[in-house]
């Protein structure tokens, strides 16, 4: 497996020795290397990395700042002089922290960690391809009223969970269906990421999607909310297909 990964520090020397660090690290991929995260944003907007070594302490832009507008896949190991930015760097979801001076043997040892992270993250997106006679297909079957009626994957705006059911809409005019089952295991036959969890209580068709109205999913006048819990990944499937 290859890591392409990038360094953010605004100490020349201290960027330098992460460079090589990062070059005697045989899975790691360096993509770049920048004394400004001002600077760093223009270029990782455009070729997003796997990894980013980021201090935190810098000018215009702190580390800390900076982690909070990465995309979702992006993965952030803080480097920093200062002890007390530690608990910091957590909140924001850092997966290392490393405090300088940093001796190869440290840098390596967060390495590892990442690697063992995106190498469980390849094998678990591998696993969920593996595609289930529904998701094959292109339709499944419901039960409702005691009768089993035929659902076009393709037809499905989005789904709603009903406390014990799910109702389903569709985007042509077929009138929603119910059926008593959990939003979680329709969930896990839905293929994805057409199909996104975006809240506790709905499941959308992300290729139907045709708004998004400030964190909200909007079809026709039927506004839904994505919730802290799913926006993560909505923001970065949303930002996957966005030009700015």
């Amino acid at each position: 497996m290859r890591i392409t990964c990038a360094i953010i520090d605004d100490e020349p020397l201290a960027a330098a020795l992460l460079e090589s660090y990062a070059q005697k690290v045989s899975y790691l991929e360096p993509c770049g290397t920048f004394n400004s995260a001002i600077t760093a944003m223009r270029q990782l907007r455009e070729k997003p990395v796997d990894l980013i070594f980021l201090d935190i302490q810098m000018p215009e832009l702190s580390g800390l700042e900076f982690a909070k507008i990465l995309p979702a896949r992006t993965k952030v190991i803080f480097t920093t002089a200062f002890s007390q930015y530690a608990i910091d760097g957590y909140k924001v979801n850092a997966i290392g922290y490393m405090l300088k001076p940093i001796a190869f043997e440290e840098f390596q040892t967060a390495c590892n960690k990442a690697l063992q992270l995106f190498s469980e993250a390849a094998s678990s997106s591998v696993a969920s391809t593996a595609e289930s006679p529904i998701q094959q297909d292109g339709f499944l079957f419901l039960k409702s009223d005691y009768k089993l009626i035929r659902v076009n994957l393709a037809d499905v705006s989005y789904i709603e969970g009903v406390k014990d059911y799910v109702k389903v809409y569709f985007d042509n005019g077929i009138r929603p269906i119910m059926s008593l089952m959990s939003m979680r295991k329709l969930e896990e036959c839905l293929p994805k990421p057409e199909f996104m969890r975006i809240h506790r209580s709905y499941i959308v068709h992300m290729t139907k999607v045709n708004m998004v109205d400030h964190q909200r999913i909007v079809f026709d006048t039927t506004y839904l909310p994505i919730s802290d819990s799913y926006k993560d990944d909505v923001n970065a499937y949303l930002d996957s297909h966005t030009l700015v």
